[in-house]
């Protein structure tokens, strides 16, 4: 990897994508940094580190894919929550509306424009909502000595709450724009990228934990375990994230006139984690609601609740590990439709060797999806909650423990940034026919 981006470093414009990234970047974080006028955001840190157990819940997810802007309630505290959140609605929609999926699979660039579009739309009337659930949360959490996260003179304002909501709308939207000049001028994909620079933001607080672990004279033998278990498990992800079932296709030969076409064999990719780490994103966000109404409207029941489905608790782990199981046999079953591809491949007098053409070759697929799918999420399971086990083994080793989610986003993004690299690379030093 340090070798393609060394040798890509010395390519002129590739240079110039890579610092138009950093750039971009850059203005991200500092974006970070920037606070919501009208909040005092002491108050509403203090408030979130007294909540037992927050880090594992809806706000924790909250918190980790804006990089901590959202403990801190600033302008990008949002983060691009509101448009993953409208991606993931439109993809369940094109599925389920016909209109929609005439539209991306007929529509060609002009279609795939408007969907597009559509998404910005409904990214920022969702931050809307979420700036608006965020505001009510600043005004009226009053939880013992945390009465209002609001200066003063803000309180039962309408026009300071307006400002507070459209500030946060505003940094999300900017978010979104700044993820598409990274696609457009930049390497990758930008809202990738920028959930990537969010989950990298903790690494000073992790390396600021290790240390004061070594510090430890009863403990410091632990962090190299954690170290070598955390490198082994990154080469798991990457050879799982690479791995893929492949099925032959063998296409048949024509005649057409005096030239025979086709006759060609290939083959058909199926990846073992095809749902990446979506699964695991719906997982933790149902697994981990309950006991964020008890934080929320029961806190005094907040610490006995958490050792029944907190998330060191066995119960929490168990339906945790199910729900991804769950989750992604449905997205793969709205991502890849075999159907579909069975009727592509006896269109274009393409089919498996053993199956007949249509339905036996559909069957074929689905039952080599079904296997696969579920060693991919089983895959995803022990993934997720590993951290689980660490850090109940041993709650001093839980902010060493680097989350399912995080995981996953941080080594497929770095590995989706290297190839897109590549292909520039590619692009430009590619050998001719007689070389």
């Amino acid at each position: 990897m340090l070798e393609i981006i060394r040798n890509a470093w010395r390519i002129k414009d590739l240079r110039a994508k890579i610092l138009f990234t950093l750039f971009i970047l850059v203005v991200y974080r500092f974006g970070s940094q920037v606070p919501v006028p009208f909040v005092n955001t002491q108050i509403f840190t203090d408030y979130l580190s007294s909540m037992e157990g927050a880090g594992n819940t809806l706000l924790g997810m909250f918190s980790m894919m804006s990089g901590g802007a959202f403990d801190r309630s600033t302008i990008f505290a949002l983060s691009i929550q509101p448009y993953i959140n409208a991606s993931i609605i439109m993809n369940l929609l094109t599925v389920s509306i016909p209109a929609l999926e005439r539209l991306q699979k007929e529509g060609g660039e002009e279609g795939r424009k408007k969907i597009a579009a559509i998404t910005r739309y409904a990214t920022v009337g969702l931050a809307l909502v979420m700036g608006y659930g965020y505001y009510t949360m600043l005004a009226y959490a009053q939880l013992g000595e945390y009465q209002s996260a609001l200066v003063s003179a803000a309180q039962g304002s309408l026009l300071h709450a307006v400002i507070i909501i459209l500030s946060f709308v505003a940094g999300s939207a900017f978010i979104m724009w700044l993820g598409e000049q990274i696609t457009e001028f930049g390497i990758g994909n930008g809202i990738s990228i920028i959930l990537f620079a969010s989950i990298v933001s903790r690494g000073p607080a992790m390396v600021t934990e290790a240390w004061a672990l070594l510090q430890n004279p009863q403990l410091w033998w632990l962090v190299p375990i954690i170290l070598v278990l955390a490198v082994a498990l990154v080469v798991f992800v990457v050879f799982i994230t690479n791995a893929e079932r492949r099925i032959p296709v063998q296409y048949s030969k024509r005649v057409v006139g005096r030239k025979i076409y086709g006759g060609q064999s290939t083959f058909l990719p199926l990846k073992v984690n095809m749902s990446g780490v979506m699964p695991i994103i719906f997982a933790q966000a149902i697994a981990s609601f309950p006991m964020t109404i008890i934080q929320f409207f029961f806190r005094d029941a907040a610490e006995s609740a958490g050792r029944f489905i907190g998330h060191t608790s066995p119960i929490y782990a168990v339906l945790y590990f199910i729900l991804i199981i769950g989750f992604s046999y449905f997205y793969q079953s709205i991502q890849f439709n075999p159907v579909e591809i069975a009727n592509n491949l006896k269109q274009n007098g393409g089919f498996v060797p053993g199956f007949r053409a249509g339905k036996p070759t559909s069957d074929f697929i689905t039952k080599v999806l079904g296997k696969i799918t579920l060693f991919g999420a089983i895959f995803l399971g022990i993934i997720a909650i590993l951290p689980i086990i660490i850090s109940s083994l041993n709650p001093a080793l839980g902010g060493l423990a680097l989350g399912g989610t995080s995981l996953l986003i941080v080594v497929g993004v770095a590995l989706e940034t290297v190839r897109a690299i590549e292909a520039q690379m590619i692009m430009r030093h590619h050998k001719g026919f007689l070389e």
